[in-house]
């Protein structure tokens, strides 16, 4: 692991793509090579880009990479598919989607697959951004699923949120029951060539009118046409503002940054938990057991849960 590791901060793709496998499979050794790499994260700027599907989100993020390229910047993209219900591996593959870049030495791409997890984020998506950042990606975008209001947790593993509309969908509408409002630090208007895009802007405005942020920060609205390359400029510019802005911030990014790391903190800590209930508290036998006698009413699932709890020492 110490020459994986080594492999992983001069830079080698493949030891970095072994590297996101082994947290994708959760293997035993990923976590002692998180630890070891840990020391070496927090340079990168990492950029969620969110929003309902069909707004042309990895179009935006292919021609995001390429600005940030050109500046000569290292770039890492994460694209959160939706799992596959036969495999459990990617299904959309944007990989093909962005082939263009895939031969790019600056450029690592990797699709991953949600598993089903809540928040549009893989389950090892934090640990893959972790590993490209410490592998010298100043540039990690994280591309989710855009599945609605699930869609939260990318302000979590990102220093800045990007939210992608497009006119003419009622996505103004579907972002304020969602509460991505909340979450955006950036909002896109993608395919701005559109009928409508006007209606979006001003009821976007209207909405950010009425949500106030505790930093204070007022998101930018942003056009762009990303089939044409239209906006791409103004966009990068509306999230190195965002990041300088919090830069300033001081105490209060800090809080931000905590507040992440808390959250992390209890996410590692419920999966442990979780896999030592499974492993140490129940066999697949007894649990097929339990369930069957909840389903027949034969028993709550609150006193079979008490009882794993118990098993496994905790009360």
């Amino acid at each position: 692991m110490k020459s994986l590791k080594d492999r992983i901060l001069s830079g080698d793709k493949r030891s970095i793509g072994r590297a996101i496998s082994a947290v994708e499979d959760a293997r035993p050794e990923a976590t002692e090579l998180l630890k070891d790499i840990f020391a070496h994260t927090g340079k990168a700027t990492v950029i969620g880009i969110t929003g309902a599907p069909g707004a042309g989100k990895s179009t935006l993020v292919d021609r995001l990479a390429a600005h940030y390229r050109a500046a000569g910047e290292q770039v890492g993209i994460i694209a959160v598919d939706p799992s596959s219900p036969f495999t459990g591996g990617a299904l959309l593959g944007d990989r093909i989607r962005m082939q263009n870049m895939a031969t790019d030495p600056g450029i690592f791409i990797r699709s991953m697959a949600s598993r089903g997890h809540l928040g549009g984020l893989a389950r090892a998506t934090v640990d893959a951004v972790a590993i490209l950042d410490a592998g010298g990606y100043n540039r990690v975008i994280v591309e989710t699923v855009g599945v609605g209001q699930d869609e939260v947790d990318v302000v979590r593993a990102a220093d800045v949120t990007v939210v992608v509309l497009v006119p003419g969908m009622g996505d103004e509408v579907q972002a304020m029951k969602a509460g991505i409002m909340e979450i955006g630090d950036v909002f896109a208007i993608n395919k701005a060539d559109r009928e409508g895009v006007l209606r979006t802007e001003r009821e976007l405005e209207t909405l950010l009118s009425i949500s106030e942020r505790s930093d204070g920060w007022t998101p930018p609205i942003i056009k762009t046409v990303a089939t044409e390359n239209s906006g791409t400029e103004a966009l990068a510019a509306a999230i190195a503002d965002y990041k300088q802005f919090i830069g300033d911030k001081g105490a209060q990014a800090d809080g931000r940054r905590i507040n992440t790391a808390e959250h992390r903190i209890i996410e590692l800590l419920r999966e442990r938990l979780l896999k030592t209930a499974l492993n140490k508290g129940v066999t697949d036998a007894q649990l097929r057991e339990l369930a069957s006698d909840v389903a027949e009413r034969r028993r709550d699932p609150y006193s079979v849960v008490d009882e794993i709890i118990k098993r496994i020492g905790i009360q």
